[in-house]
């Protein structure tokens, strides 16, 4: 496990946007209560808590990963509006202490679902 710092800076801050996923023209999540994650040169990502999400469009994935700032990924399939958007979404479910804040939420790939919106 590694510490965000000066070298590898990591925010979480609330967004006080309305943001919307859309796969296959259904909305698979839309809250006003995301979190924003900043992570050294990466772009922000948006993480969205589970309960704003329609989980009955997810389907667990095989699919997990590491990252020595946040901890264990695992990752969920889309299927909405006849399409299937393969490991689009991806949530660390206990993540290291640092990151607390993103437990319970869900991030999606951008070029994997037809657009995330924030109004």
């Amino acid at each position: 496990m590694k510490t965000p710092g000066a070298d590898h800076p990591i925010t979480i801050t609330p967004n006080p946007r309305r943001l919307r996923v859309l796969l296959g023209g259904e909305v698979v999540a839309e809250t006003t209560r995301s979190l924003t994650l900043r992570e050294a040169s990466l772009p922000p990502v948006h993480y969205i808590p589970r309960e704003d999400a329609a989980m009955a469009l997810f389907e667990p994935s095989a699919r997990t990963t590491h990252c020595p700032y946040k901890g264990d990924a695992s990752y969920f399939s889309l299927k909405a509006g006849g399409r299937r958007a393969a490991d689009a979404v991806w949530s660390y479910e206990a993540p290291f202490p640092a990151v607390s804040a993103i437990a319970g939420h869900l991030a999606f790939y951008p070029d994997r679902v037809d657009a995330i919106e924030e109004s």
